[in-house]
């Protein structure tokens, strides 16, 4: 039997996080890193980069930082190749870069709407199959896609509106059904994560502008916090979830169990 330490231990795994730079991103990335795993981040702005490989180098880690954006085939393509000179296959994926545009649905531009598909469920799957190419061959792998409570359930405009938003992420929730059944035979794990409303920078000016009904909205009455999700993404990258794929995980403070 397996001691439950070893199971957690990510110690000469190569992990990718896309949007690693901040947020949930850079969160992920540091429990990646906590646990032993080599990080590659990637995001489009290298100045954030360069601060969050310095957080990570912080934890003993090694890591590759790489300036691109994953909605385009010729960025992740390069991101592929660096990452495989660099240390010559991926054992974990983190498909966290994402985006969103707040409109009424009767004026979404069309786009905008087409950008955040093209970044939130286009890009994941330019990853997953980049990458996947080469778990396959070693017969293993976890990808982690990060989806979101506005993907499992319609939100309240008046609370958050992006049809956008929440249609890409639904998209994303059942690709990760999907190709969690078409390569569970290589002994690769697919499963995602369901965030709630967690106080990032992105974020923090609409939870300071009305933090009181926000929290209403929460069973546990307070937003995600700086290591909330660090939990549940070091479990889905690890040996310790080794015989879970097709997981919807919502990391919520309950609220999809209204």
């Amino acid at each position: 039997m397996t001691a439950l330490k070893e199971l957690f231990d990510l110690s000469g795994r190569v992990a990718v996080v896309t949007g690693g730079s901040t947020g949930l991103g850079l969160q992920m990335a540091e429990a990646m890193a906590e646990f032993g795993a080599k990080v590659v981040i990637c995001a489009r702005k290298a100045d954030r980069l360069a601060t969050a490989e310095a957080t990570l180098r912080g934890h003993g880690a090694e890591v590759l930082t790489v300036a691109c954006d994953v909605s385009k085939p010729e960025a992740v393509a390069a991101l592929h190749d660096q990452v495989m000179d660099r240390f010559g296959g991926v054992d974990i994926l983190v498909n966290n870069a994402g985006r969103a545009w707040v409109a009424p649905a009767e004026d979404m531009p069309l786009e905008r709407w087409q950008q955040v598909f093209d970044l939130n469920i286009t890009a994941p799957f330019m990853l997953a199959q980049a990458f996947g190419r080469q778990m396959i061959a070693q017969k293993k792998g976890s990808i982690i896609n990060i989806a979101s409570i506005a993907g499992l359930v319609g939100r309240n405009p008046d609370a958050y509106n992006s049809i956008a938003y929440g249609s890409s992420k639904g998209a994303l929730v059942n690709f990760t059904r999907d190709l969690a059944i078409k390569w569970a035979r290589h002994n690769i794990r697919v499963n995602a994560i369901c965030p709630g409303f967690f106080v990032t920078d992105i974020n923090r000016k609409v939870y300071d502008e009305r933090p009181e009904k926000i929290d209403r909205e929460i069973p546990l009455g307070k937003p995600g916090g700086d290591s909330d999700i660090k939990g549940a993404a070091v479990w889905l990258a690890s040996d310790a979830s080794r015989f879970v794929t097709g997981a919807i995980i919502p990391v919520d403070g309950g609220t999809t169990a209204w």
